[in-house]
Order: structure tokens, then sequence, then C-alpha cells
């Protein structure tokens, strides 16, 4: 569904990502792990177009390298960054309606009672404005929108940043929730933990290039892989 293939990409003058490949299936959970400043960021930035990268996206099996973001995002690609960026001054439900898009083919649609079903905080909190919400259920709001474009995949940038530990499970089950609707999901986290709960594979990265790629179940067993490159 989704493969970056020898993606390169630059601040200025700084080589950040260096090489980085990857491919990511239909109802897969891949984690991207790695330290801060690692190019985890970066890379997501790289995939929906925030960041022009050198090498080849492909997505759906076409090359969208050097598209504009809404042109990936319309093609299906969904992209909860770090920082949430919800509109702060309106309500959950006008929100969502912002990210609304068409139905895609083979896709079940999103709609607002099957997200409050998948985050029922939000349904207890349908016209409490953006503002008014915990970090959590900011969150929870951020990826919640980001659906009702209806993408085939979705991109989550740190999701588990700062969250209390209760709202950090309903965050699994959410994410687990969508691996079984279908949707592809790429997760750049440092909670190992979480990741662990929730991830099929994993790709570790240090320094902008990948050094480790495998299941997570291989990872786990390989306690000088996350010593080296995690300090697990």
């Amino acid at each position: 569904m989704l493969t970056a293939t020898d993606l390169h990409a630059f601040y200025g003058r700084a080589h950040i990502l260096q090489g980085v490949s990857f491919t990511l299936q239909a109802g897969e959970v891949l984690v991207l792990l790695g330290r801060n400043g690692a190019g985890k960021s970066t890379t997501m930035k790289s995939l929906i177009g925030l960041v022009r990268p050198r090498g080849q996206v492909d997505f759906l099996g076409q090359p969208v390298a050097g598209w504009e973001p809404h042109r990936i995002a319309r093609l299906g690609l969904g992209y909860v960054p770090e920082e949430r960026r919800i509109f702060a001054d309106l309500s959950v439900v006008e929100n969502l309606e912002v990210g609304r898009q068409p139905p895609r083919d083979g896709l079940e649609p999103w709609t607002e009672e099957k997200l409050f079903a998948l985050f029922p905080n939000l349904g207890r909190m349908r016209e409490r404005a953006g503002a008014r919400m915990s970090g959590g259920e900011q969150q929870m709001l951020a990826i919640a929108r980001t659906l009702m474009g209806n993408p085939r995949a979705i991109l989550l940038d740190e999701p588990s940043e700062g969250l209390a530990p209760v709202i950090v499970e309903q965050m699994a089950h959410a994410i687990i929730a969508l691996k079984a609707a279908g949707v592809a999901v790429l997760l750049a986290e440092q909670n190992f933990h979480f990741a662990a709960r929730v991830a099929d594979r994993a790709a570790v990265i240090e320094s902008g290039r990948l050094v480790w790629q495998g299941t997570m179940h291989a990872l786990l067993a390989d306690e000088d892989a996350r010593r080296a490159h995690l300090q697990v």
C-alpha cells in the first residue's frame, strides 16, 4: 500500500534522512522507533509531502514524492501530526466535519457514530470546544478528524506522548481496531511498551538511517538491538 525507497531529506544543509526504505501493507501496523531527533517525524512529513524528499514514495501504486500534501491526503493517506493541530474554537462535531471526505471504493466509511464508538470520550462531549479538552481528548479528536477523511492508510506521529496511562490504553485499543478495519497504520513512537502492544513490525531509525527491521516479536526477543538503539 505504501512504499518508501531510498528516502533522503534535508533541512537546509542538514542531511536528516539518509536512505530510508520500508513497506506498509493494508491492515498492518508498522512502528518507527527511535530516540528524539532520529528522523521519525521527518520520515512522516516526507511521506505526506510536508518535506520534499529525494527518493521514491509510492502510495496505492502511484509515485507521490513531490506532490502537495492535500493531493496525497485526497488519495487516501491520513496524517496526525505530533502537535495535533485541532481547531480550538470549533466543537468536536465541527472538527470532525472539517475532516470529512467522500467514501472510498471498498472501504466502509467512517461516521460520527462509529468514531464515537471508537472514542467514547468524544461522544460525551460532542459540543465541547477543542480548547476545553484535555491533551488526551485532543489526541483522540485529531485521530477521529483524520479518519473522517476515510483514509486507506494513516500516519500517527507520537500518539501516546504525554498522555495518562488510561488514555494510552484507549489509544492502543483504537489502533488495534483500525488494523482490524483494514487501515494501514504507520506509527512513530518512543514508548516501546505501547508500540509492542499494537505493532506487527518494527523499523528502528538512528541518525536518519534504518538500523533494524523485522517483526515486533523478533525485536522483543533481540535484547542487544534494544539496548544498542533504544536503551530499553
